[in-house]
């Protein structure tokens, strides 16, 4: 698509959910290059004003910098499919799948990706003292991780040693959410993958100074995270996890940047989701995977930018 037919450029970025910060920053860094590559750029966020107050007339193009709830689950896609508006990233029905943690994992399974094994908990018809017999049923050994099934970012994920800090973090989660997922914790290498318009850009390993990669790890500094790139995984491996991300990518229709999540553990990779908008911070992955590929950080948002498109 010609870069003529993209003159104005509107960035979605804050918004409501819990990641809000960490979009703001991802706006404000993406706003920055697309002015450095001479787009017109103006702002939008649904925090301050509803998504149908868009105006068509002044907007070319939607770029979509939002994280979390409303903004990567489909929500906004289907506000922006309604405006008939193009836009970055993946679309309505593969936003909302990569989001929902249980669809996800349902689709890995379908299509052959291995993730950790797992069972869910929902608030109305959950009973605390049968969560032994179900850990027994699936086979599950502790360390055991709890988490909601449709944040991003690791927010409210917890890392349980045994049943009764299990159990006290699900009394806690069910107050601020209706359904958990329970999974077997893998350990091992961290390997993060960064897929563009369905090829894959390349794998980076984390090594997280905290418990696991939370979201502090995630976007402070003083969190000392080490990034490397690349990942050290073998020549093999390293295609390898490359595939899978490939291989997600597609199984969940995903348009746009995508960043995948895995474990290393015993020569097997175990996919933990995937993210349809990923971060674009200074402390983001996908850019630092782009970067070690020679692909400036403005090349990429303009990558990004004229993929966009309608019925995603």
């Amino acid at each position: 698509m010609s870069r003529k037919k993209f003159k104005h450029v509107l960035v979605i970025l804050g918004g409501t959910s819990g990641e809000r910060a960490v979009s703001l920053e991802s706006g404000k860094a993406c706003i920055k290059a697309l002015k450095s590559k001479k787009y017109k750029v103006s702002t939008f966020d649904p925090k301050i004003r509803n998504f149908n107050l868009i105006d068509k007339r002044k907007t070319n193009v939607i770029f979509n910098a939002l994280h979390g709830r409303d903004g990567e689950d489909g929500v906004a896609q289907s506000y922006f499919e309604y405006l008939k508006i193009p836009y970055t990233h993946s679309g309505v029905l593969s936003s909302y799948n990569a989001m929902n943690k249980i669809i996800s994992k349902e689709i890995f399974i379908k299509n052959k990706i291995k993730t950790p094994k797992f069972f869910t908990i929902k608030k109305n018809n959950f009973k605390i003292n049968k969560i032994s017999k179900i850990i027994k049923k699936n086979n599950i050994n502790f360390p055991i991780v709890s988490k909601p099934t449709n944040e991003g970012s690791s927010l409210g994920v917890k890392v349980c040693k045994n049943i009764k800090n299990l159990i006290k973090s699900v009394n806690q989660q069910l107050k601020n959410y209706n359904e958990l997922i329970i999974e077997e914790y893998i350990g091992g290498q961290e390997i993060q993958v960064a897929v563009i318009n369905g090829r894959p850009l390349g794998a980076i390993e984390l090594i997280p100074k905290r418990l696991f990669y939370d979201y502090k790890a995630k976007y402070t500094k003083k969190a000392k995270t080490e990034h490397v790139m690349p990942a050290r995984l073998s020549k093999k491996k390293y295609s390898e996890v490359l595939e899978i991300a490939k291989k997600t990518h597609q199984a969940l229709k995903c348009r746009g940047v995508t960043r995948s999540d895995f474990k290393f553990y015993n020569n097997k990779f175990y996919l933990l989701e995937i993210n349809t908008q990923p971060g674009m911070t200074s402390l983001s992955l996908v850019p630092e995977i782009a970067s070690y590929r020679s692909l400036s950080f403005e090349n990429l948002v303009e990558k990004i930018l004229l993929d966009a498109s309608i019925n995603r």
